[in-house]
């Protein structure tokens, strides 16, 4: 259309200005220059109805060629506007690539046993974690064959907390410590200091605990993306106020937090934590984006004014968003 329009505008102009001039008597050059002028001025909103979209068709196409996919229009106009940045700690600002360092037990407790029941729960889920444990037991007993992992019988899947199932008539728990909480079930005592050393290194813990009762715990660790101090630094000078949500204990998102320069951090948070922070600021008259990559950031990406997917991260986080980040950074 602009190849047609341009021109023709452009020509009728020209058109005008040499009709007035030579019919337009007295003052035929000031009434040739006024009318050729109005002309242009009359197809001005033309141009603009053309220029809008095709910036905006740039816009998205430039995103694109850099990883960055918008899915529509309004997300592009509404993202100029965000001053406070919502950001999950797993797969976002790290690289959601966890690897199983350690585990520590009880002294009546074994090891072995604590892997593979953990590697028997997480046969079902899809969590970064159970990838990790999955991985480590296979690298341990030397074999990648499901006859390995015991019959887990009544699996769930507990949102933002663990997983639990019947495992030879007994319940086998795994997950936060939230969870422990939710079947009140107490951390040992002999545990906690080594608990604590390894959430002050930034390594996430999870607690295996069977019949209501704690076997020991696995400490992972999950490297911070190379990009992301960086990233958090840029947005700040941008004026934009990073909160850093995470499912994560207090003293590994406190180490993640100070690694990054991030002054607001929430630990402990739920699903539902995330999504009613981002009602309370949108109540106070706060644009939000929110940036996340699994199941649990789901309600969260869908509630904030923009949602940002890593593309690494789950199917149900990329349909809920408004931009996805293909490359995960």
């Amino acid at each position: 259309v602009s190849k047609i329009f341009v021109p023709t505008v452009m020509a009728i102009s020209v058109l005008t200005f040499v009709s007035w001039y030579i019919f337009g008597g007295e003052n035929k050059l000031t009434y040739a220059f006024v009318n050729a002028v109005a002309v242009l001025i009359v197809a001005c909103p033309c141009a603009l109805g053309l220029a809008t979209p095709m910036s905006l068709m740039v816009g998205i196409g430039k995103g694109a060629q850099n990883g960055i996919l918008i899915k529509n229009a309004e997300a592009l106009e509404e993202m100029h506007k965000i001053n406070v940045l919502i950001t999950d700690k797993t797969g976002t600002l790290t690289e959601g690539k966890p690897s199983l360092d350690n585990i520590e037990t009880l002294e009546n407790s074994d090891k072995n046993e604590v892997l593979k029941l953990s590697a028997s729960l997480n046969q079902n889920s899809e969590h970064p974690l159970s990838n990790a444990v999955l991985n480590a037991y296979k690298k341990s007993f030397d074999s990648a064959q499901d006859d390995n992992f015991e019959k887990v019988e009544s699996f769930e899947n507990i949102s933002g907390k663990g997983v639990k199932g019947i495992i030879n008539q007994e319940e086998i728990l795994l997950g936060n410590e939230s969870l422990l909480n939710h079947f009140n079930i107490n951390i040992p005592e002999s545990l906690k200091l080594k608990i604590n050393e390894k959430q002050n290194e930034a390594k996430t813990i999870s607690y295996l605990a069977k019949a209501g009762k704690v076997l020991g715990f696995l400490s992972f660790s999950d490297n911070i993306k190379p990009t992301s101090k960086q990233a958090i630094e840029l947005l700040q000078n941008q004026n934009i106020e990073v909160i850093m949500m995470t499912g994560d204990n207090e003293n590994t998102a406190k180490a993640v937090a100070e690694q990054l320069g991030i002054k607001n951090f929430k630990a402990n948070c739920l699903p539902e934590d995330k999504m009613n922070e981002i009602k309370r600021l949108q109540s106070e008259g706060k644009i939000i984006a929110m940036t996340g990559d699994g199941i649990n950031d789901a309600p969260a990406l869908a509630q904030a004014n923009i949602g940002i997917a890593m593309g690494t991260g789950t199917d149900v986080a990329i349909e809920s968003s408004e931009i996805t980040l293909l490359k995960g950074d």
